[in-house]
């Protein structure tokens, strides 16, 4: 894999001797929280215990406190790999604050602001640098444009079983070019990702939703597979590559929530 951020610091500008580095424990706080209430389970699929997180109130406030540093912090100042981190890490804490904080029983979805909401994404829920912020904003309009558009998708978490894991610890410039390849590996050597059936391949809907960051067809789609699939994967999606559909499980990442793609 060519290193992520080789052209975005170009593109971005940020190369100069005088740059600004995120700080070692900007995020520290993150890690906390996710090693108290997120759970990898032998399914592969990373659960968050939001029940539990919703009834302790000094880690709630701890998020809060979180958020509300970032909302601090001069994100154009630091380097490309740490605004990436920056990003995905508040991306991912607002979600989980949202699902703390408004309690669905069932799926991210049931957070409706409005009567015509599709879910709670919309809406602002942040300010920074002066920019008042949806999770739209930060995921389409920032991390989409400003990265690597694919392995985005790998980095934030929209609190649903049919998404890519919440990473259990924060993500960190440091190690992003590794972290998002085994984000990647992970997701799509998992059913969620792709499966093989006798009709063809069955994949996620994120391959769908978001074509045009994957080649814009489905040509596109298996040559992004292929490129993190395991060799047996890899050889099944040659013997039958044909998409024949798309499925996504929207329920919460909850502990004890069961695959259910469709």
């Amino acid at each position: 894999m060519k290193a992520f951020f080789s052209l975005c610091v170009l593109v971005l500008g940020l190369a100069g001797p005088g740059l600004a580095q995120e700080s070692s424990d900007l995020h520290h706080p993150w890690d906390q929280i996710l090693e108290g209430y997120l759970s990898p389970s032998p399914d592969g699929i990373n659960r968050f215990d939001y029940d539990a997180l919703r009834n302790a109130s000094q880690d709630r406030s701890s998020l809060d406190d979180y958020i509300e540093t970032l909302e601090t912090v001069p994100v154009s100042t630091l380097a490309a790999e740490d605004q990436f981190a920056f990003w995905a890490n508040l991306y991912n804490a607002v979600t989980v604050k949202l699902i703390v904080d408004e309690a669905p029983e069932r799926s991210i979805r049931q957070i409706r602001p409005r009567p015509w909401s599709i879910g709670p994404w919309g809406v602002d829920r942040v300010e920074v640098e002066g920019r008042a912020l949806s999770l739209d904003n930060i995921e389409h309009d920032i991390m989409r444009e400003q990265f690597e558009a694919p392995l985005v998708h790998y980095a934030v978490n929209c609190a649903s079983i049919g998404c890519p894991n919440l990473k259990a610890t924060a993500w960190r410039g440091a190690t992003l070019d590794t972290d998002l390849e085994t984000a990647a590996r992970a997701y799509i050597n998992h059913p969620r990702g792709v499966s093989v059936t006798e009709e063809g391949l069955v994949v996620s809907r994120i391959y769908d939703w978001f074509d045009e960051d994957f080649g814009g067809d489905d040509a596109g789609v298996r040559a992004h597979l292929l490129e993190y699939a395991t060799d047996d994967l890899a050889n099944a999606i040659r013997a039958r590559p044909r998409i024949a559909g798309y499925a996504y499980d929207w329920s919460l990442n909850q502990t004890g929530s069961a695959l259910n793609m469709r």
